[in-house]
Order: C-alpha cells, then structure tokens, then sequence
C-alpha cells in the first residue's frame, strides 16, 4: 500500500506576470490549505508544452504537491501561457488548445478512410456549435448600436440654438 498523500491539489492555474503556475493545495498533515507559486523558468512561446508539463511534474521540489494534477491539466496551464506569450488573449489560447486536443492539423484529410474522416468531421461540427454563440447564451452580445433618442439630441444641442441670442 501507498502512503498517504501528504498534500492534495485542489486547483491549478496560471499567472502571466511572472510566469508561474500557482497550485491551492491542502496540506493533510497540518490540515491547512495553502498556495504554491511555481516559477515557469526556461519556457518560452516555441517550448514544447508536453515536455514542460512532464518535466515540472517529475520535478523533485514540486512532485508531491502535484500529485494530483493531471499531466493534462499542467499541459493546458503551459498551453495557455504559451499562447500569452505570442500575443493571444486567454479566449484564444484557450479555443486554440479545444482545438489541438482534437484536431490535428498537419493532418492529411485525403489519406483518410470514411470512417475516420466522418469522426473528425463530426468532432469539427462539435467544436463548431461550441464555438458558435447562440441567441439564448449568457455570453452573446448583440450587434450593438448607440442610438440617441430624438429629443435628446436636439437638447444637447441646444445651446447652439441659442447662441444667437443675447444673454
């Protein structure tokens, strides 16, 4: 049997400024929950994100607090940074990485047989519809317009109006 995990993670995220990734954990022993701040050194916007994550999470200072991230969940903080560091927003970062995790795009649609051209297709429609947004969401912003009612306008302007008149 294994030993007790000493800590365990209770969320993981990332911070642009300094690079780091920041864990929330609690500490078993002590019964507290505390933060970690990682600093992400040596990574830059061409740095491999797998590679990055495998390598802090088999980091001797860091392994047993990250025990319970999965390589998945660092591989998408370091994705996310990345893509900071090239100059995207996090709204990109984050559909770019929706999308690698899915498609590939070096990919060659005509090598593929039916069956596995008809997956990708429908996971392209999947990403699509999640992508869109629809009237009802939370998130949809419609086309907007500043208009000024009539009256209003006219008020505002017055004073040019006026201006003729002696005060």
């Amino acid at each position: 049997a294994r030993a007790v995990m000493s800590y365990t993670a209770k969320k993981c995220g990332v911070c642009f400024l300094p690079p780091s990734i920041i864990l929330i954990y609690r500490d078993n022993g002590q019964e507290k929950t505390r933060q970690r701040i990682i600093p992400v050194r040596n990574f830059s916007q061409f740095s491999d994100c797998g590679l990055a994550a495998e390598q802090l999470k088999n980091n001797p200072r860091h392994k047993a607090y990250l025990e319970g991230v999965s390589l998945r969940q660092l591989q998408k903080l370091y994705s996310l940074l990345k893509g900071h560091l090239r100059g995207e927003s996090l709204a990109e970062s984050l559909e770019r990485f929706q999308q690698e995790e899915t498609i590939d795009p070096e990919e060659d649609m005509n090598k593929l047989d039916d069956k596995e051209l008809a997956k990708r297709k429908s996971i392209m429609d999947e990403l699509f519809e999640k992508n869109r947004k629809k009237k009802g969401d939370p998130d949809f912003i419609y086309d907007i317009e500043v208009e000024f009612p009539e009256d209003e306008q006219l008020e505002s302007c017055s004073w040019d109006v006026e201006s003729g008149e002696e005060i």
